[in-house]
């Protein structure tokens, strides 16, 4: 500005607040260029005098000319003021929870990526929770299983129960989606001479697709429902009634996402030939996910891999230290594989994708989203030129029985 206007303008907003100030005069209609009037002079409230601020300009103005004398620009050191903000990075929490937290017992996992909370029974997990979810960093919970009645889940339990239901069955190699009798699916899920064989004679990678979910989860199985929702992690924010879980908060008028409970079943890659496929392709959850390994069935049958064979292909992943240690536990039982990305790395994912869609010659739409249309499993060759291309970094976790695995929203994963 021209230097007759250096008393009147500035470079900074606090110089624009504190020249405005001396502009603001209550119930004025010429308040300047930056605030409309602090009050108004209406009599709305039925009492003459001031009314309460009612928009954003007005509160800001209020606070500029309460606490801000026009004659005085205010003192404030900087570097006392940026010194004493809390730190908002991943160290900030790894620091100091060894000594503020010594009851609580944890891990971290995936280059400190992941909490690990690895005793379900501690009450004050939900502190140390708390800190990391702040963040937006996954959280593992192991032990849940050892709070519910097992025998609710076991495949030939569910399937007893309920093979008279109809559901939708995905075929995960090419999903096809057929509706079928759900005795079909338990009779296959731990024999494989019992599974459906696609064209070309292999075995057919099925899942049973959020069967049951949200209501009819809780009116066709009240007695698994009341025993999950007893056995949820960190009720205080997984449980519906937790104190600081928002969606139970919210007003009736919200429209709120499938809150679940939903089953999700399905048979493992150990059956088939093709190791690159997944029984969930890589996307984005509207809402926090808990999900819960309630069960893992050993599969049987010609061209199985043993278990030895399965715990090798585990393996071969990119795995954190302690989960190689877990797997060496014969204590522990693995049962899905999953890798997990952050929010912010969306983007460059999407890019990538559509990239790997251009080489192999496939169509690719202005509005397609692959993330959003579920239609990519991200493979090891993949993963590794996501990370070599686009820096992103995969974390990869092995789910055992009984691990309960809490996404934040907006958290990329599959399975």
């Amino acid at each position: 500005p021209p230097a007759s206007q250096s008393n009147e303008q500035g470079s900074t907003l606090r110089d624009l607040l504190t020249t405005t100030a001396g502009k603001l005069r209550l119930g004025s209609t010429d308040a300047g260029i930056a605030f409309a009037p602090v009050y108004s002079t209406g009599t709305a409230s039925g009492k003459s005098g001031r009314t309460m601020p009612n928009i954003l300009d007005d509160i800001i103005a209020s606070v500029v000319e309460n606490k801000i004398p026009p004659n005085r620009a205010p003192k404030i050191n900087v570097k006392s003021e940026i010194k004493d903000e809390p730190k908002d990075d991943k160290s900030c929490i790894q620091d100091d929870c060894s000594k503020q937290y010594s009851d609580v017992q944890y891990s971290w996992i995936c280059d400190k990526h992941v909490l690990w909370l690895r005793d379900h029974k501690n009450s004050n997990d939900w502190k140390l929770f708390k800190e990391c979810w702040k963040q937006g960093r996954p959280v593992l919970v192991s032990g849940m299983h050892k709070k519910m009645n097992f025998s609710l889940w076991k495949a030939e339990s569910i399937s007893l129960d309920f093979g008279n239901q109809q559901a939708d069955i995905l075929n995960c190699k090419d999903s096809i989606i057929s509706n079928t009798n759900v005795k079909e699916f338990w009779d296959g899920f731990e024999d494989v001479s019992k599974r459906q064989k696609v064209k070309n004679g292999e075995t057919a990678l099925l899942k049973l697709k959020d069967w049951p979910s949200g209501e009819d989860f809780k009116a066709m199985m009240p007695a698994r429902y009341e025993d999950l929702l007893k056995s949820l992690p960190l009720p205080e924010y997984c449980s519906p009634e937790g104190k600081l879980n928002l969606a139970s908060h919210l007003p009736g008028f919200f429209v709120r996402p499938d809150l679940g409970p939903r089953l999700c079943s399905a048979y493992g890659v150990a059956a088939t030939k093709d190791h690159d496929i997944g029984t969930t392709n890589l996307h984005i959850e509207v809402s926090d996910v808990v999900n819960i390994l309630v069960y893992v069935g050993i599969a049987r049958g010609n061209g199985v891999l043993s278990k030895s064979g399965v715990l090798k292909k585990l393996e071969e992943e990119d795995l954190d230290d302690l989960l190689r240690k877990r797997l060496k536990d014969s204590s522990e039982l693995p049962g899905a594989l999953w890798h997990i990305y952050a929010g912010k790395d969306a983007d460059k994912i999407r890019e990538f994708l559509q990239k790997i869609a251009k080489e192999q010659g496939l169509e690719v739409l202005p509005e397609h989203d692959p993330i959003r249309d579920q239609s990519w499993y991200v493979n090891k060759k993949l993963r590794q030129r996501l990370f070599e291309e686009y820096g992103v970094k995969t974390c990869t976790v092995i789910q055992f029985l009984g691990d309960a695995i809490i996404l934040p929203a907006g958290a990329l994963h599959q399975v």
